[in-house]
């Protein structure tokens, strides 16, 4: 897996977003100098597939309340979502899908699917109603039977382009 450097970005924070040792990362980028980094660095992250080799993508539109999935680039389904709310805006720009973890319980219902983005991810919830609404953190919330459908069919490492 690449990571293309952002303004702003750290390599600490880069590996607290994949969920990475910082030692991993610096290991597989020879040369790298953890405390110097660039607008448009190319990081090498281990131990995600190159997204290149995965048929789906995800994209998630803040403002229209959808994400659809697509394989090979045909639209397979549209999921009606819930996003952030005022202050806690759902991040928008490219990530990928790191981890998945069933029966998280409480607010995230019976998925959570981490981006890496820390603190954010793709979930179910336990107030369906809310679906179709800007009122999560800024995660993004799903009807449990969708999330659980959406995770059974990506894989670890599939990109997710979040736009308004």
């Amino acid at each position: 897996m690449i990571h293309t450097v952002t303004a702003g970005q750290t390599l600490s924070q880069i590996a607290r977003d994949y969920r990475t040792p910082l030692s991993a990362i610096i290991s597989a980028n020879p040369g790298i100098n953890p405390n110097v980094l660039y607008i448009g660095q190319q990081i090498v992250i281990p131990g995600f597939p190159n997204p290149n080799t995965i048929p789906y993508r995800i994209e998630v539109s803040v403002n229209n309340r959808w994400l659809r999935l697509y394989k090979d680039n045909i639209l397979l389904k549209q999921y009606p979502i819930a996003v952030g709310r005022m202050l806690y805006d759902t991040p928008v720009g490219n990530y990928i899908i790191i981890n998945k973890a069933p029966n998280p319980g409480g607010p995230f219902g019976t998925m959570w699917m981490s981006l890496s983005k820390e603190h954010y991810g793709i979930h179910g919830t336990n107030d369906p109603s809310s679906i179709g609404h800007a009122v999560s953190h800024g995660c993004i919330r799903m009807h449990n039977n969708n999330v659980e459908e959406l995770a059974s069919i990506i894989p670890i490492g599939t990109p997710v382009f979040i736009h308004p």
